[in-house]
C-alpha cells in the first residue's frame, strides 16, 4: 500500500451528486483498492450499505464493488479484481449507480420518518437499524407489538410522508448539539467529541437525528412505506421492517 490522506465526503453536502472528478491519493495492491482525495461514494456505515458504481482514468475503467472508511478518514474503493489499478495522482472520473443510491436515500429517509412518528406518539427510542436498497428495519424500546399497532404506525408514517416535509442537512456545533433534546434522545452524545460540527438530518417539524447517511430532499420523494414485518425481539425490543413503494 502506498500513500494516504483524508477523503472529502461529497455526499455529506449533496446526496444527489451522481458524477465527480478527483485524483488518487493511495493504492492498495493487496485489497485491489484505491483511496481518493474526494468521493461521492458512500462508505458502509451507520446501518447503510456502500454505494456501487464505476471509476475511470486515462487508460482504464473499473467497477466499484466495495467502499469502506478506514483510519484517518480515508475512504477505500475496492475495484473488481479483473481490472488494473490507477496510480497515485491519476485523475479519476467517478459515477454512482444512481438507481441503487436513490432507493437507499428513500428508505433511509423513510426510517427517519418512522422513527419520528414512533417517538412523537409512543416516546420509544431507536435501538438498532439496517437497510438494503428499498427495504429497512428499525428496532425500538417498545413494551409490546401487534399487527394493529403496525397498521396504525404505517398509516401515520405515510401521512407524514405525504405532507412533503423538507429534509435539511445541518452542521451543528457540538456545544449547540449537546443541548438539543431531540439529539440527546438518540444518544448523539456517544459520537466522539472530535466530530465537530455534528451533521444532522432535520425533517422539519418531525425529526432531527445526528446522521452521516444519504437522504432525499423532501419526504414526498419517499413515496409510501409498507410494513413487511412487526415482531418482538425480546423484552422492550421490538422490530419493524418496512419497504418503500412508488405512489
Amino acid at each position: 500500500m502506498t500513500g494516504s490522506t483524508g477523503t472529502e465526503l461529497l455526499h455529506y453536502t449533496d446526496s444527489y451528486l451522481r458524477t465527480f472528478e478527483t485524483h488518487v491519493v493511495a493504492v492498495d495492491d493487496q485489497t485491489h483498492a484505491v483511496a481518493l482525495a474526494a468521493t461521492a461514494f458512500f462508505p458502509t456505515g451507520g446501518g447503510q450499505p456502500h454505494d456501487t458504481g464505476r471509476l475511470g482514468w486515462d487508460g482504464g475503467e473499473a467497477e466499484v464493488v466495495d467502499v469502506r472508511k478506514a483510519g484517518n478518514n480515508v475512504v477505500w474503493h475496492t475495484l473488481v479484481e479483473t481490472t488494473s489499478l490507477p496510480e497515485i495522482s491519476d485523475r479519476i472520473s467517478g459515477s454512482i449507480d444512481w438507481d441503487r443510491r436513490y432507493l437507499l436515500m428513500r428508505i433511509h429517509t423513510a426510517q427517519h420518518v418512522l422513527s419520528g412518528v414512533i417517538w412523537r406518539d409512543y416516546r420509544a427510542r431507536v435501538t438498532g437499524a439496517s437497510m438494503t436498497p428499498g427495504e429497512g428495519r428499525l428496532d425500538f424500546e417498545l413494551p409490546a407489538m401487534s399487527q394493529e399497532f403496525a397498521r396504525t404506525v404505517e398509516a401515520n408514517t405515510n401521512s407524514e410522508i405525504a405532507r412533503d416535509l423538507p429534509v435539511r442537512v445541518l452542521f451543528l456545533p457540538r456545544a449547540e448539539a449537546d443541548h438539543d433534546q431531540s439529539l440527546l434522545r438518540l444518544k448523539a452524545n456517544l459520537i466522539p467529541r472530535s466530530v465537530d460540527p455534528l451533521r444532522v438530518i432535520d425533517i422539519v417539524g418531525l425529526d432531527r437525528q445526528a446522521d452521516g447517511g444519504t437522504h432525499v430532499a423532501s419526504t414526498s420523494e419517499v413515496g409510501r412505506i409498507r410494513v413487511l414485518e412487526a415482531r418482538s425481539k425480546g423484552r422492550d425490543n421490538k422490530r419493524i421492517r418496512i419497504a418503500v413503494d412508488d405512489c
